[in-house]
């Protein structure tokens, strides 16, 4: 089974790498196909939206075909999009792979954990699905990194063909190790969708649109906010991209245990502490030192903000695991594209490379501005139950049904599992 499972963290190496390669690579790729920065940025954009689109439609596409089957076609157009990016002679064809290869991230995620989930006793299916989302972590302290290094020593479409060939390792893998897998039940995603009635699970999505935006309107320009502000060379990048995924590793961790003793405490103090370091940062980034110091902080805090997101969704939406999950999928690529879109409309229209920083610090600030909406409504009904018995309070343990069958937990799983199987 370990076999199986390695497949699959394979393939969640190649997917977690292309999305966020690019962040180090936009002055490249803009130099390269003749466009501005922001304009490259986009690029950035362009696939967070393709994550929202293709988590829900690809989820409900395959909803009818075994599971194997559609983690091999995932896979498959997966690599067709990366090969797309890597022949890609202009602006439009690197936009059009980078919107093919995102078409399958939310799902395969999914769909995965699902699979991933199944290969092992009921016991230990936690720490199987954590052993698949090591692949997504892997790709943010490795896989970007390294793709960085490439894409700035043999162009940036070398490291396009590098993630289309771990894309056909994975596909090989996902055919000749994964068991088949039955399809679904019919009728599950159907009986899913009453859940989008309550104010409280759309108010948990806002909020992880609204928090994990404030990360990537910084996170998407900070190659050139490093190498034009900072002072360091754009060789240097790669390396402040490890320092970055080592923080936002450690923050992964200790948001998910913050999130399992006190979730809505958590919840305020993460998005506050973001809303600090962003504006701190727009300080730091002007000397070499303290902005290196100030990256690993902030992806520390950026990615602590990713398991109580996770969790808030999860809680809000019980009973409904498999939608709710690819629905906030959907929420953190939003995040990520209204972002980047920001933070390029603010430096198109000249006002500097820390422009995008001071606008994720708002839109972090305008998170637990959603999140303390959501909390005060949960006291209000709490309060207005009255003797009718006791209920959960906010924070209160999770079900565990949706961190071990939840299709599309893409973000923040692997901390949540790992503290559910402890």
């Amino acid at each position: 089974m370990r076999a199986s499972l390695l497949a699959l963290a394979i393939g969640a190496f190649g997917i977690g790498t292309t999305e966020f390669v690019i962040v180090g690579l936009l002055p490249e790729v803009a130099d390269d196909l003749s466009v501005s920065i922001p304009s490259a940025g986009m690029l950035v954009t362009g696939y967070a939206l393709g994550v929202v689109v293709g988590a829900p439609l690809m989820t409900a596409a395959g909803a009818r075909l075994p599971r194997k089957t559609m983690l091999v076609v995932l896979m498959a157009i997966f690599i067709a999009g990366n090969l797309l990016c890597a022949l890609a002679g202009d602006y439009t064809a690197l936009m059009g792979g980078r919107l093919i290869a995102a078409l399958t991230h939310g799902a395969f995620f999914g769909i995965g954990s699902v699979v991933a989930a199944d290969l092992v006793a009921p016991d230990r299916r936690a720490s199987a699905i954590a052993l698949m989302f090591t692949g997504l972590t892997l790709a943010n302290v490795l896989g970007v990194p390294l793709g960085t290094f490439l894409g700035q020593e043999f162009g940036w479409r070398s490291t396009f063909w590098a993630v289309t060939g771990i894309g056909i390792v994975g596909l090989l893998g996902l055919i000749a190790l994964v068991p088949a897998q039955p399809a679904p039940e019919r009728g599950a995603l159907r009986g899913e969708l009453a859940v989008f009635r309550k104010p409280q699970v759309w108010l948990a999505l806002t909020t992880t649109v609204l928090g994990f935006g404030g990360v990537f309107a910084s996170f998407t320009y900070l190659a050139p906010m490093m190498t034009e502000l900072a002072g360091f060379s754009d060789g240097a990048v790669a390396w402040l991209l490890v320092l970055f995924g080592v923080g936002l590793c450690v923050g992964n961790v200790l948001g998910g245990r913050a999130a399992d003793r006190a979730l809505m405490p958590s919840l305020y103090l993460i998005l506050g502490g973001l809303c600090l370091v962003l504006v701190v940062f727009t300080f730091t980034s002007h000397a070499a030192v303290p902005a290196a110091i100030t990256l690993a902080a902030f992806g520390a805090i950026g990615f602590a903000t990713v398991p109580p997101l996770q969790a808030r969704v999860m809680q809000q939406a019980a009973g409904a695991p498999a939608l709710a999950s690819a629905a906030n999928i959907a929420a953190f690529n939003l995040g990520n594209a209204l972002g980047a879109w920001l933070g390029g409309l603010a430096v198109a229209h000249g006002l500097g490379w820390t422009s995008p920083t001071w606008i994720g610090a708002g839109l972090a600030a305008a998170g637990l501005g959603t999140a303390a909406l959501s909390g005060r409504l949960d006291r209000r009904s709490h309060g207005s139950h009255g003797s009718r018995g006791p209920h959960p309070q906010p924070g209160a343990e999770l079900p565990t049904a949706p961190l071990t069958n939840a299709p599309g937990a893409g973000y923040g799983t692997h901390s949540i599992v790992e503290q559910k199987s402890r």
